[in-house]
């Protein structure tokens, strides 16, 4: 073994999201880092998390993250826009390991894709009304205009799988043809679920408008945090993939499955605490 490697450095990446969603970001992590093992949990008990409270969501966030690190995760990946919103302080204020959200990336991608200096970012209401995106985004460039957007219909769609559909068609249009109109040239996918819908948005965006996946640019900063601490996995070490769940799963795994070309195997059950809904 690198005797400049730490020990801990085959323990594997934790990532959570409130639901099945966040496996966006776990395909993203497998592409990126194919020697790195996976433990993916997502709170499918109390899902979603975007109508809930700031408080409610810190506490969830501060229970699962607990989970993974019973699992000796090694580092912690927030795959959930509203958490990394909400409850990131927290979690990085009391994690003995390092966490990363998937806003900070994102807005990062964003202000780097921008060409006239406007904008958009989707997601759901309580990412939205917490005004996340925009803080990060005008903390790197005070000049950039966003324009935000919440869109509640799109998980319910793409939990439904209905990925191609006419009617998720017309829903992408009535949603984003005002910020189109309001003249944005750069969209971030402000939700993990979002990536699913990458191709029906793209088919009414067309090639005027550039598309950041947070996904995609949060599996980047940790492949970077890895790299600067020396904790990634050794060469030729074999990635493995498991998902827990706190509830059992229902037909939206199946949808993520095969969307995600994931071999996710047997899905193990997680008990969390204080389950209110």
């Amino acid at each position: 073994m690198d005797a400049t490697r730490p020990k801990n450095s085959t323990r594997p990446i934790g990532v959570f999201d409130s639901g099945i969603g966040g496996l966006t970001v776990v395909r993203a992590l497998c592409e990126l880092l194919p020697n790195e093992s996976i433990f993916y949990l997502g709170d499918t008990a109390r899902v979603p998390y975007g109508g809930k409270s700031a408080a409610t969501v810190e506490r969830y966030s501060l229970e699962i993250s607990g989970l993974l690190l019973e699992e000796n995760c090694k580092t912690i990946v927030v795959a959930c826009n509203t958490a990394s919103a909400l409850a990131l302080p927290k979690l990085e204020a009391t994690s003995p390991v390092t966490v990363t959200g998937v806003i900070q990336p994102g807005a990062a991608a964003a202000v780097g894709t921008t060409r006239n200096g406007h904008i958009g970012v989707i997601g759901t209401r309580a990412t939205i009304k917490s005004g996340a995106y925009e803080r990060a985004i005008r903390a790197l460039d005070d000049k950039v205009q966003v324009s935000g957007r919440a869109c509640p219909l799109f998980v319910p769609l793409i939990e439904e799988g209905w990925l191609e559909s006419e009617i998720t068609d017309r829903v992408v249009r009535q949603y984003l043809e005002p910020l189109v109109q309001d003249g944005i040239d750069t969209l971030v996918l402000g939700c993990t679920h979002y990536p699913l819908l990458r191709d029906a948005i793209g088919r009414f965006l067309g090639d005027t408008v550039q598309l950041v996946d947070s996904a995609q640019n949060c599996a980047i900063a940790v492949s970077h945090l890895l790299q600067a601490a020396k904790l990634g996995a050794p060469p030729g070490s074999e990635g493995t993939l498991a998902v827990a769940l706190t509830d059992p799963p229902d037909a939206f795994l199946e949808v993520a499955r095969k969307s995600l070309r994931l071999d996710i195997g047997t899905v193990q059950l997680r008990e969390v605490l204080h389950l209110a809904k």
